[in-house]
């Protein structure tokens, strides 16, 4: 085959055959194909779109590009959730142990901070001693003992996706709706699942800015979930305002140990309530097929079913048991537990700066993209995937929507050790906040759920 027609071809908007997308990833991971050619590759597929079976034939190729994880000898579920991306999403770290407390299991492969967005490995990272890189047996392993871990994509977990996306983050091809369904797909099924629960975020925080692009997307992710039947059920959630209070990694982990101490921050808990019960109720109808383990792809949950598993989640939190499972993830990961009963031990920054109001009134908007852009510029995410970041940096936020506020009151703080982009994160989280006469009304955080 020649690399150059298939390149015409979905140039010219015409489909490519299974035959065609594997020679030509393939192709790429062997290094027969170069970077400029696989470049306008995915501009071409960026432009033109990918239908579902050209999308289904990549996730395909990516996934078997790499090692799957064989979890078949377990007897519980194996069930993950996946979050597209945003400011304060500090949801994996307590939602994991929260349902291996429930006794499903949880293989989350997650990701770092790009942008304006945060990374999970990079918040778990702030504690002490924590590894996220972990070789495929100690992923194994750590799913045998305690049921969850929590790391990064290794090089055996579908290296194409890998290889393909260090490039589409420098040619200007991250937000298509194809290849983020694939890129996202492809690892996922790498774990081995029976199901997944996908948190697609929408808004100003988000890469997907409106609920239309967002329901497009997590359509196509369910599809193909349910093409490898893998149960999956897609939330779409506002990211217009951060979640919780904190930004930047340390200060989210205290945050979330705060949430598994029974000191939650509402958006936080509806998300996680929300989150944990599909992922429940999918663990549930695992188990009741028995010995040969498998879910039941159309089977829809009721509002008393989903209520229910909301009810359970409440009480595993209330009775410390996730506060117990996250002590023993961060034990089986290298991390040292102190943590959990000192948060000092945590890294802090050498400075703060408080943000006042100028105004008084009621807060009507909080701009999610502007806070973690501000986060990002002191330090606490990176620009550049080589960038170094502060484990310490990020903003805590003292007022949100809703609020009212007096002149002079601290809106937000900013923790950071380099002051060297200091004065336009104050410009930023200034700007974030927009503040009105009136209250605003209420926001709903699960905008939607879509199931096949």
């Amino acid at each position: 085959m020649n690399p150059v027609e298939i390149i015409r071809k979905k140039r010219d908007s015409e489909k490519l055959t299974r035959e065609e997308i594997e020679y030509f990833i393939n192709g790429y991971i062997q290094q027969e194909i170069p970077d400029y050619q696989a470049s306008a590759f995915l501009m071409a597929s960026y432009l033109n779109g990918l239908d579902e079976e050209e999308t289904f034939t990549l996730t395909d190729v990516m996934l078997n590009s790499g090692t799957r994880i064989d979890l078949k000898e377990l007897e519980s579920p194996v069930v993950d959730k996946h979050s597209t991306g945003g400011v304060g999403d500090k949801i994996s770290i307590v939602l994991a142990p929260i349902m291996a407390a429930a006794g499903v299991v949880v293989p989350m492969i997650s990701g770092r901070a790009l942008g304006h967005t945060g990374g999970t490995l990079d918040k778990l990272e702030s504690i002490p001693g924590f590894r996220t890189s972990l070789p495929l047996i100690d992923i194994r392993n750590n799913l045998w003992d305690i049921g969850v871990v929590m790391a990064g994509q290794t090089n055996e977990i579908a290296p194409a996706d890998r290889k393909l996306y260090a490039l589409r983050d420098v040619t200007a091809t991250v937000e298509s709706i194809p290849l983020i369904a694939s890129s996202i797909m492809s690892k996922k099924l790498a774990e081995g699942l029976d199901g997944l629960v996908l948190d697609v975020k929408v808004g100003k925080g988000a890469f997907m800015k409106d609920i239309a692009s967002g329901e497009a997307l997590a359509k196509a992710m369910v599809k193909i979930g349910k093409n490898y039947g893998v149960r999956t059920i897609a939330l779409i959630t506002n990211m217009d305002e951060p979640l919780g209070k904190a930004v930047g990694n340390s200060l989210e982990v205290r945050e979330c140990i705060n949430f598994l101490k029974g000191r939650a921050e509402p958006d936080i808990m509806e998300l996680v309530l929300a989150l944990g019960s599909y992922m429940l109720f999918i663990a549930e109808e695992c188990v009741s097929i028995g010995s040969e383990r498998g879910v039941d792809l159309s089977k829809t949950p009721t509002p008393e079913k989903i209520e229910e598993k909301r009810i359970n989640i409440e009480g595993i939190i209330n009775s410390g048991k996730a506060l117990e499972k996250f002590v023993e993830l961060i034990e089986n990961q290298g991390g040292n537990p102190e943590v959990i009963a000192n948060p000092g031990l945590l890294p802090v920054s050498s400075k703060i700066l408080p943000i006042s109001s100028k105004t008084e009134g009621y807060i009507t908007e909080v701009d999610a993209r502007k806070i973690g852009m501000a986060s990002t510029l002191i330090g606490a995410g990176r620009f550049r995937k080589e960038d170094n970041i502060d484990h310490s940096a990020g903003i805590t936020l003292n007022r949100k929507r809703g609020d009212r506020v007096s002149a002079g009151e601290p809106l937000a703080v900013l923790h950071y050790n380099d002051e060297s982009n200091i004065k336009e994160a104050e410009s930023l989280v200034q700007a974030a906040y927009t503040i009105g006469h009136e209250m605003p009304p209420s926001q709903e955080i699960v905008l939607k759920v879509l199931q096949e």
